[in-house]
């Protein structure tokens, strides 16, 4: 397959966007999350965080960012390698560009990233040639790839910490969330493929009482929907030299993710050890589940915890410097160069 001009794209974002974001939940997220941020500053000492911020060399900042967009285009890039595997060829300039547009609309919206791949999945499928199917296969593999690095780098770190020393208090709720997580993920994805028909069963009895009150969803349809979702998942398993492929940038993507706080302490002259980088950033990820857009408030106070709790040299108002430089970097960047590329699909069709 070739790429094609797909017209309904910027339509999908957009009307995606109406949707998501009409009810006003954005604006009272980021108020509130600036509410807590401003809390959390207070607490800290305005004036030493200040201070802190503006001693800060600036050149690490924009290393940190330039870090951070190759992150997304790293994942970008698995995400191009597992769609070839459904013989979708789609251009890597425009699929980063669809990426950082549907990266765009989960951050504004709270708890954006925990139901983001079905519309990820839809502005794919109205973007380019494939099906909603194969778009929401590629999506939720590519996503898998991901977690696998996630929880290496912190098993590392983590495991570093448990050598060098005990985990303190602050870090070990955390800590444990991790390892919930690295259990309970794998085995929710084996559930999901064991028993995949019970799975259908599932959906299309919960969709029935649906599907008799509109003439818009069938139970047939449904059942060839998920069908064919599951094929697509088979198409991309039976490619393991391909998934390993994308499974190197799955992991450049992370190491890539990851750097931005480590070039926050260089930024702010804080000893922020790379090792403990790689347990911190996934650490506080977890934080991004609190119901405010891209995890406001929750991450920077779960950085902020762990960097005190895991260096004491570093003081607590430099703790929060380093959490802001560091979400300048991986969110709020994010959300600049996520705008444009959403007004970019948005123009293009």
């Amino acid at each position: 397959m070739t790429d094609k001009s797909a017209p309904d794209g910027g339509k999908a974002l957009s009307a995606g966007l109406s949707e998501r974001l009409g009810t006003g939940k954005l604006l009272l997220g980021f108020v509130v999350a600036v509410v807590l941020i401003y809390l959390l500053v207070v607490a800290s000492g305005w004036r030493r965080v200040l201070d802190t911020l503006e001693g800060a060399d600036y050149t690490w900042v924009w290393v940190a960012c330039l870090s951070t967009f190759l992150g997304l285009a790293a994942w970008g890039k698995a995400w191009q390698i597992v769609l070839a595997v459904l013989d979708i060829q789609v251009e890597f300039r425009r699929l980063v560009v669809t990426y950082l547009a549907a990266t765009f609309a989960n951050y504004v919206t709270p708890l954006g990233q925990a139901g983001g791949e079905p519309f990820i999945a839809y502005i794919l499928s109205r973007d380019t040639e494939a099906s909603y199917e194969d778009s929401l296969a590629s999506v939720v593999t590519a996503d898998l790839l991901n977690l696998l690095p996630f929880f290496n780098f912190a098993a590392l770190g983590l495991s570093y910490l448990l050598i060098r020393a005990s985990l303190p208090d602050n870090a070990k709720t955390l800590a444990q969330g991790l390892v919930v997580l690295a259990f309970g993920v794998p085995a929710i994805a084996y559930v999901g493929w064991r028993y995949r028909q019970r799975v259908e069963d599932l959906v299309i009895r919960l969709a029935a009482p649906i599907a008799t009150r509109t003439s818009r969803i069938t139970v047939e349809g449904i059942r060839k929907r998920i069908d064919r979702f599951y094929n697509s998942l088979e198409r991309i398993a039976n490619e393991p030299r391909e998934l390993l492929f994308a499974l190197v940038f799955s992991y450049t993507g992370w190491i890539f993710f990851a750097l931005p706080l480590y070039f926050a302490g260089r930024a702010l002259g804080l000893p922020l050890p790379l090792v403990l980088v790689l347990f911190i950033v996934p650490a506080s990820t977890l934080a991004g589940l609190t119901p405010t857009p891209g995890g406001l408030a929750g991450v920077e106070a779960a950085l902020t915890v762990l960097i005190v709790a895991l260096v004491p040299a570093i003081p607590w108002s430099s703790g929060v410097a380093a959490a802001i430089v560091y979400r300048v970097a991986s969110y709020w960047f994010v959300l600049l160069i996520g705008g444009i590329a959403s007004l970019f699909v948005i123009m293009r069709s």
